[in-house]
């Protein structure tokens, strides 16, 4: 039977048009079994919304964005939400501004070696791997010192950026007292050939599930995939402890190109034999955009690992050629320029002169040498800011077991996280 329904002057009326003996009974038992499944799908929705809300919430509280925690909670509908308001007030007002922006120190590493009998074996390349990688023991336990010690990673970008002038300025970082800023970085992150069967990771990937993981293949030929290497552990810890991350901040990745990006050969000028080349950088792109998601930022490691600060001119400027061509297109624009061999343009004076002129042009805002004497050292015009880099690597190590101008007992003791493989 149909049903035609209207008002008028107030009235219901019902017209029906090809009525027939069966009709609707308002009151039989299936329309309630009905409306009560509705009602229980619409709450256990609404409950599932809430939960996702929620945890988006504290996530961000925990990376200390609690302006935007507050706004989230809010604004919604939900009166558990907006009950949180008051004790996220709380915990941004026992927040406090970094008192020394210009202090920040700064770790850098290589790929870490997860087989040490097989980088370690005495060939050629183990003496070079045991002076500048770390193990990955020697990370995990590094980056639970860190941990332990208060510190947070930040985005250099979260503490220095251009003003509303156009200006590079320091910003704040607002953190909670006792919590100290570091910046992070690794170098290199193309899985070099030299690297194939070392011990090392071969490529990151991304899962299943949208997640960035490497693949590993062990000592009897059996591939892996996980966190075996620094950006993936670090991903891993960060969605453990979200507090040691400041506003999903994880750190810097240098990139070169000269053979490819993170494990795939996507160099067209390097490699034009190699008949997957586009399906390669297809794959690097695809690794380098969830990167991005992540809160990992790139930048330039020049293309041909060359010394920037006394390569001549001419080839300087091939290289950048190289490396707008062939890199940029995966990896994106980017502001930061991180030195290979911490060779920069200058010691500690302020940037002039040709080099840094065409630096400029080419978009570098953001510089990173190396100093591996001193806590943190930094530099800031209305152009730019600078930051020297302290390695984490044998070398380093060495060093400090050395007492010769020791810097890392505030950051981790040597002795407690070294490897004894090595």
């Amino acid at each position: 039977m149909k049903f035609v329904r209207w008002m008028a002057a107030g009235i219901l009326v019902v017209a029906l048009a090809g009525c027939s003996s069966e009709q609707s009974n308002p009151q039989d038992p299936a329309n309630d079994d009905a409306a009560a499944a509705q009602a229980s799908k619409q709450a256990a929705e609404e409950e599932a919304r809430v939960a996702e809300t929620k945890a988006e919430i504290n996530r961000l509280a925990d990376g200390y964005d609690y302006s935007a925690a507050i706004k989230l909670a809010a604004k919604d509908s939900s009166e558990e939400l907006t009950k949180m308001v008051p004790g996220l007030e709380d915990e941004k007002a026992q927040t406090v501004a970094w008192e020394t922006p210009n202090q920040i120190p700064h770790l850098f590493f290589h790929s870490l070696v997860i087989d040490t009998d097989r980088a370690f074996d005495g060939d050629n390349a183990a003496q070079g791997y045991k002076d500048y990688m770390v193990t990955q023991k020697e990370f995990t336990a590094i980056i639970k010192e860190l941990y332990a010690r208060d510190f947070v990673l930040v985005n250099p970008e979260d503490f220095a950026a251009e003003d509303k002038k156009g200006n590079m300025a320091y910003r704040k970082i607002m953190l909670p007292e006792g919590k100290q800023p570091l910046v992070l970085s690794v170098d290199d992150v193309s899985y070099y050939e030299y690297m194939d069967g070392d011990g090392f990771a071969s490529k990151l990937l991304v899962d299943k599930n949208g997640k960035v993981r490497n693949e590993y293949t062990d000592a009897k030929g059996k591939t892996h995939v996980g966190a075996y290497d620094v950006t993936t552990m670090i991903d891993d810890f960060v969605d453990e402890h979200p507090d040691f991350s400041y506003r999903d901040a994880r750190g810097l990745v240098a990139m070169t190109g000269y053979n490819g990006e993170f494990g795939y050969r996507t160099s067209a000028s390097q490699y034009p034999e190699n008949k997957n080349l586009e399906k390669d950088q297809k794959a690097a792109t695809e690794v380098a955009n969830a990167m991005k998601e992540e809160g990992w930022v790139f930048a330039s490691h020049s293309w041909g690992h060359i010394a920037t600060g006394t390569v001549d001119m001419a080839r300087f400027k091939r290289d950048m050629k190289l490396w707008k061509a062939e890199v940029e297109p995966i990896v994106g624009k980017t502001e930061h320029l991180i030195y290979p061999f911490g060779s920069d343009i200058a010691h500690t004076a302020k940037y002039s002169g040709s080099r840094y002129e065409y630096l400029k042009d080419q978009g570098f805002k953001y510089f990173y040498g190396v100093d591996g004497t001193i806590r943190a050292w930094m530099q800031q015009t209305d152009n730019y800011q600078r930051q020297m880099r302290i390695n984490i690597d044998g070398l380093q190590f060495e060093k400090e077991q050395r007492g010769d101008r020791p810097v890392l007992a505030e950051f981790f003791d040597v002795d407690k996280v070294i490897d004894p493989a090595r």
